[in-house]
């Protein structure tokens, strides 16, 4: 027998549903279920799969952090693959605890719309499931992901950027920061350090214009857009950003999810102008 749907497709049930309160810590966890996908599919075309919908979800849950509501046909035309394949990894991803699914209804006619799809934060638990002992043949020690966990923990540490929670909120026109990070193009930083002074602030929008550029090959690791094209469209879009500033909109989530939103949408559109794709020297 089929289950009434309850829950109403408009925005205060997305808000109710985000499982995030902030844009770096759900891309901390898709992170972590990547790595956890890596050692726990032995299929390395699953794998691509799964990461790309995983990666799909969340350029598509910034508005309300971890939920997104793209029907299954849009997802399976992103990743060119067939709709029955998606419902497959869907049920997948539900099953290794990565996601859930919530049926919506249209409040114009009460009827069954695309399922709100949210990513689910880390579990404790999830770190403490064992693999599989290895027979006794086999004096191999697999990897748990218990180790496999706190080894990313230890590489973040080393290696990652403060949380958005630490970035200076100031939005007054402030002078050019030094020690930027060498990753960040100085085009683009030279940009930013003309309304921003902390560094981290700088590195924090370069790093939504590589989050955006969404990876087209996982074999070989090539992305939709080249260096060079990354720059050209992350200063249009913080000239974009900027304006909106300066004319006072609000952004409710934020500064970062807001550019978010700006970077994607001109990353989509430019990715089926020839002209600009032809141009990738």
């Amino acid at each position: 027998m089929k289950k009434r749907i309850d829950v109403i497709a408009n925005d205060e049930s997305y808000d109710n549903l985000s499982s995030f309160t902030e844009r770096e810590e759900m891309n901390k966890a898709v992170r972590v279920y990547r790595d956890i996908i890596r050692v726990s599919i032995k299929r390395a075309d699953v794998q691509a799969r799964l990461i790309a919908l995983l990666e799909v979800l969340k350029r598509h849950s910034c508005k309300q952090f971890g939920v997104s509501y793209m029907c299954k046909n849009t997802i399976a035309d992103k990743l060119e693959v067939s709709y029955k394949t998606i419902q497959r990894l869907m049920k997948k991803l539900v099953d290794l605890g990565m996601i859930k699914q919530v049926p919506m209804k249209r409040k114009k006619d009460m009827m069954q719309t695309a399922n709100a799809i949210i990513i689910q934060p880390v579990k404790d638990e999830m770190s403490d499931k064992q693999p599989t002992k290895s027979p006794t043949k086999c004096p191999t020690i697999k990897t748990t992901t218990s180790s496999l966990k706190q080894n990313i923990k230890r590489y973040k540490e080393r290696n990652f950027a403060p949380s958005l929670s630490h970035v200076d909120k100031s939005v007054d026109n402030l002078p050019k920061a030094n020690f930027v990070a060498a990753w960040v193009p100085d085009i683009f930083s030279n940009l930013v350090g003309s309304f921003y002074e902390k560094a981290e602030t700088i590195q924090e929008f370069w790093k939504v214009i590589k989050q955006c550029n969404r990876m087209v090959d996982y074999s070989t690791n090539k992305r939709a857009f080249t260096g060079k094209q990354e720059i050209e469209i992350g200063t249009k879009a913080f000239k974009e950003f900027a304006m909106k500033v300066k004319s006072g909109v609000k952004m409710h989530k934020g500064k970062f999810a807001y550019f978010n939103g700006i970077v994607n949408k001109l990353m989509t559109n430019l990715y089926f102008d020839t002209e600009f794709m032809d141009n990738r020297n």
